[in-house]
This record gives C-alpha cells, sequence and structure tokens, in this order.
C-alpha cells in the first residue's frame, strides 16, 4: 500500500481505498476540533498550571504537569455522531459551528416551546433537530449577536412617507446625518374645475407653478436644520429653520412632538423678515393611520400677495397671527396613502388677506426614501408663515379659495443619505 503526494491510496482495491480514506478524514476531522477545543482553552489551561520546574542541582527538570480543561467549561459540546460540528455557548447564546464548512450559526429555541431555555452539560446532545433547523447562519466577520426583534408598540406605530402632508409638517423624524430634498409644486393661476379648455392644458399643468424646494439635515437623530426658498411670485423668500423632537411613539412615549422655530426674510433673506414657532403634534391611529396638529404662531407675518418676477416685493406691514394646522395620513395600501389637510388662521386672519382657511387633500406614492404626492389645493404658500395663506390673497379675489378655485398641486420628497 502507497500514499502519494495528492493523499490517493495505491495498492489497495477501490473498496478498500474509499474506507481507508473515509476514515483518514475523519481522524483529521476529530483533530480539527480537538486543536480548536484545546485553542479556546490555552488561556485557561496556562491561568490553572504550576510554574515550570527548574532544574535542580544534581539532578534533571522535572517534566511539567499538563492539566486536563473539560470541554464543557468552554462552553463546548461535542455533537454525536459527526466529527465535524460541535456547539459553542457564549453570553447565555448557543452557536453551531461547521469546521468542514467554516460557517457559523446561532441555534434558536425549538418550535412551539416559548420561553424554553436549556443548558448545555458535559455529554449533552446537540439539541433537536428542529433545533439545528432553525439555526440562522452568521457571516464570516459578524459580531454574534442578533438584531432585537421590533417591540408590539412599534408595530402599532404609522411612519409618515414625507416631511409634509401638502404644506402641513409630519415633523417626522430625520436620522443623524441624514439628508431630505424637498421640492413642492403650485399651479395656482389655472384653478381644475372651472374655466375653459381645461383637457388642452392638462387641467392646467402648462401653466405657470409656484415651485420651491429645500433641504433638511439631521445633525443628530432628533435635531435637525433646513433652508428653504419659494419663487419671486410670493416675494422670493428663504426660511432657515431648526427643529428638535421631544416624543417618539417608537420610544414608547404616546405620540409624536416636535417644536421647530423658522425665520424667513422675503427678498432673498433682505427685508421683511417673519419669525415663527410652531409644535408637530402627530399620534397613530393603528399603524396604517396618523393625525396631526400644528399649532404656529408667526411674527410680523406679512399678506400672501403676487409679486412681480422682476421687481423686488412690494414692502408690507408685519402682523402677528396664530394658526392651527390640522391633518390625517390613512394607508390604503402599504405604500399609497390618502392625506387632508385645513389651517384656519384664528388670530388677525382677516388683518392679512384670509378669510377661508387654506386646504389640501391628495395621494401619496411611498417608495423606498422617496414620496410623491400630487392632488387639489387652495393655497400657493409652502413656507412656516405664508402655508395659511389661499389663492384669494394671492390674486385679490375674495371667491378664488373656494373648492371651485382649487388647483393642482405635487411636491416631490426624497432622502439622499
Amino acid at each position: 500500500m502507497v500514499v502519494d503526494q495528492a493523499g490517493q491510496v495505491r495498492g489497495l482495491t477501490p473498496v478498500a481505498a474509499s474506507a481507508f480514506t473515509g476514515k483518514a478524514t475523519q481522524l483529521r476531522r476529530r483533530a480539527s476540533v480537538i486543536m480548536l477545543t484545546l485553542f479556546l482553552g490555552a488561556g485557561l489551561a496556562h491561568a490553572s498550571e504550576p510554574p515550570a520546574a527548574t532544574e535542580t542541582a544534581g539532578g534533571p527538570a522535572a517534566s511539567p504537569a499538563v492539566t486536563a480543561i473539560l470541554p464543557a467549561s468552554l462552553g463546548i459540546t461535542f455533537m454525536d455522531g459527526s466529527n465535524s460540528t460541535f456547539l459553542f455557548e457564549k453570553d447565555g447564546k448557543r452557536f453551531l459551528v461547521d469546521l468542514a464548512s467554516r460557517e457559523v450559526r446561532e441555534v434558536t429555541q425549538p418550535p412551539n416551546t416559548p420561553g424554553k431555555t436549556e443548558h448545555l452539560h458535559a455529554g449533552s446532545s446537540a439539541g433537536s433537530p428542529a433545533q439545528i433547523a432553525a439555526a440562522k447562519p452568521i457571516n464570516q466577520g459578524q459580531t454574534l449577536t442578533t438584531a432585537p426583534s421590533p417591540t408590539k408598540t412599534e408595530s402599532r406605530v404609522y411612519t409618515a412617507g414625507d416631511d409634509y402632508l401638502f404644506a402641513l409638517p409630519t415633523g417626522r423624524r430625520l436620522e443623524r446625518h441624514g439628508l431630505i430634498v424637498n421640492f413642492n409644486h403650485r399651479f395656482v393661476f389655472d384653478p381644475f374645475f372651472t374655466g375653459k379648455s381645461k383637457g388642452h392644458t392638462l387641467g392646467g399643468l402648462d401653466g405657470i407653478p409656484v415651485a420651491s424646494f429645500g433641504f433638511r439635515y439631521g445633525v443628530t437623530d432628533k435635531f435637525s436644520v433646513a433652508i428653504y426658498r419659494s419663487p419671486s411670485l410670493v416675494g422670493r423668500p428663504i426660511q432657515l429653520t431648526t427643529g428638535y423632537d421631544f416624543l417618539s411613539e417608537k420610544d414608547g412615549h404616546p405620540l409624536n412632538a416636535a417644536f421647530r422655530t423658522s425665520v424667513e426674510g422675503r427678498n432673498d433673506f433682505t427685508r421683511d423678515f417673519t419669525l415663527n414657532f410652531e409644535g408637530i403634534f402627530s399620534r397613530s391611529l393603528t399603524r396604517r393611520a396618523q393625525i396631526y396638529v400644528v399649532p404656529t404662531v408667526s411674527l410680523y407675518n406679512r399678506p400672501l400677495v403676487l409679486a412681480d418676477l422682476y421687481a423686488p416685493p412690494p414692502d408690507l406691514l408685519g402682523i402677528n397671527t396664530f394658526s392651527i394646522g390640522v391633518g390625517a395620513a390613512v394607508d390604503i395600501r402599504p405604500t399609497v396613502a390618502l392625506v387632508a389637510e385645513v389651517m384656519p388662521t384664528v388670530v388677525n386672519g382677516p388683518e392679512i388677506g384670509i378669510h377661508r382657511p387654506a386646504f389640501a387633500f391628495g395621494i401619496q406614492k411611498k417608495v423606498f426614501r422617496h414620496a410623491f404626492t400630487i392632488g387639489f389645493s387652495n393655497s400657493p404658500g409652502t413656507t412656516t408663515s405664508q402655508r395659511a395663506g389661499t389663492r384669494a390673497t394671492f390674486l385679490g379675489d375674495p371667491s378664488a379659495d373656494t373648492p371651485s378655485g382649487m388647483f393642482i398641486s405635487f411636491d416631490l420628497s426624497r432622502q439622499l443619505f
């Protein structure tokens, strides 16, 4: 019998050679298990063995003492009938180690035995087949920990798909270092439900839009900053915002609560400044619906009037106002929601030309970090102070903010990272 360099056995019959090779493979795998066991227990063995004997006068040095280590003391249990797998226990968790495939799997609780815990002892079996089948794979280099499953509270919490319903903020919490870009379009000059040839103008989409855009950045998971600009037709205001999220339903609180303060400056932040304070409160009715209440104080607010595209906006007297926005979002599909909002100005509304509340409704599609909302509104404003203004003030027509004067609007939101 000869064993060549490739490990093939020559000089035996094929049946005898196969049996000999299989036996050799089993011996190599058992040796691998023993070597790994000795490696894991090297630290304990080193600590438990006595100091090495030194050579005494007139005689040779005594042989070093060797202390046997029980596998169970290292959390290791060998599996019956296997030469390449064993169970390893660490921090109350059990892992199935396969030396042949170099895979590590976490052994979960067997089915239909909630709350049952089995402790491994020396000589115990590896567990039921159901336990081994339920083992979860762990990639190479992955920390031996498992992510917590969603709690019962989190399963009842609604997740807003956008920073806004339409113009009313949802108070959605932004992750640390997350960045969101928002685009808003209001086709205010062409009402959808009245007028001629609406089919030829696509319901007003061929008209001139009032288009605004901005960015919001999460400094932390609770504190955020934002910058936002609306066009020259509404006075070209630039708005700077800071916000802080105090409460979150996902943390076990009964509602979500955030506070934001912002300053708007018209004519590209050069004059006619308005200071805003708003609280954003929301509560999930189920995981498919949420309601919103947004009280807002605006100091030195101005009427929302149509401005010249190229000339500076008119210099108007500032008046303090108070509005209360109310809204709701209801998912009719996992990624489709119906949204609606209304924002009456309850203090000094007529003084800035508001005689009817601003309102809007539509449908929202949510795809990963992107949201698209399309619907109808009677307000061209999207900044904090201007969102309560209506089309009647903007065009100087008292009847332009009735339901017949609603126009197409849409919002785009994208979380870049």
